[in-house]
């Protein structure tokens, strides 16, 4: 096994079967610490279903999963959180009656295990001075409207909710983030946030911060990637920078079967 202190996230030979499908097939990785990789494949590729098995969702059928050298194949989905594993959804995973500032507030007192009062609703924003600067420095990171962080979540616009999951993400102090579709529901024209949030995250957290993307908005993953892993059939067919991941043959075929365009 790889030194820990190069490798952020190892699997070996990572397998899960549903019944008679095979959703992710002897998939082994190494994550450098630090880096910004992206994991792309066609609908039904297995990418969701790798993301499930690193954050503690699903158990692996076989195979096993290292973070930070530390075996933990069979860790819970809270052990693994907080170790410093952390993920965004496909679906906005908000609390939509809070605040945006109260959202991300609210993961941080999660992750400090401060008692939350859920009977009262969580005592107004700014009670809890210890987590205010931290609520402050985040929002500000990701780029959250500051006009907006005192209303509710419901009302902000979709791209300003996708970078509050961020935000709360980023707010139980992770050193592994994994984004599943962070442009998800997004128009063309607000895509470019999220590609920036993101880079001001990668450019504020530095090495102390490694970043998975499940996105099938191919601007972003050509955008924002280091490396690329392609899956397919729950098989990882490549991986490479973007400009290789663009010029296989084996990755053009399970995309377009086969055809002489190009991903974009």
């Amino acid at each position: 096994m790889s030194s820990a202190n190069e490798f952020i996230l190892s699997t070996n030979g990572l397998t899960k079967n549903f019944g008679g499908l095979q959703a992710v097939n002897s998939v082994t990785l190494d994550v450098e610490r630090g880096s910004i990789k992206a994991i792309i494949g066609p609908n039904g590729s297995g990418k969701t279903t790798f993301f499930n098995l690193i954050t503690g969702v699903f158990t692996p059928s076989s195979g096993h999963i290292f973070f930070e050298g530390r075996n933990i194949t069979r860790s819970s989905m809270h052990q693994r959180a907080r170790l410093g594993i952390s993920r965004s959804y496909q679906i906005t995973n908000i609390f939509p009656y809070q605040t945006t500032f109260e959202n991300i507030r609210l993961a941080a007192q999660g992750c400090s295990g401060a008692r939350v009062n859920f009977l009262g609703m969580l005592k107004k924003a700014g009670s809890y001075t210890d987590f205010h600067e931290k609520v402050l420095d985040i929002a500000s990171i990701v780029g959250l409207d500051p006009t907006k962080l005192y209303i509710p979540a419901f009302l902000i616009p979709h791209a300003e909710q996708r970078k509050l999951e961020i935000a709360m993400a980023l707010a139980t102090e992770p050193r592994l983030l994994l984004l599943d579709e962070p442009a998800a529901g997004m128009a063309i024209e607000e895509i470019p946030e999220v590609i920036n949030a993101i880079l001001r995250v990668k450019e504020s957290y530095g090495d102390q911060l490694t970043l998975l993307i499940v996105e099938h908005k191919m601007d972003i993953v050509m955008n924002l990637s280091e490396e690329i892993i392609v899956l397919s059939e729950g098989r990882m067919i490549a991986r490479g920078s973007p400009k290789e991941i663009q010029e296989n043959e084996e990755v053009l075929t399970a995309y377009l079967g086969g055809t002489d365009e190009k991903l974009a």
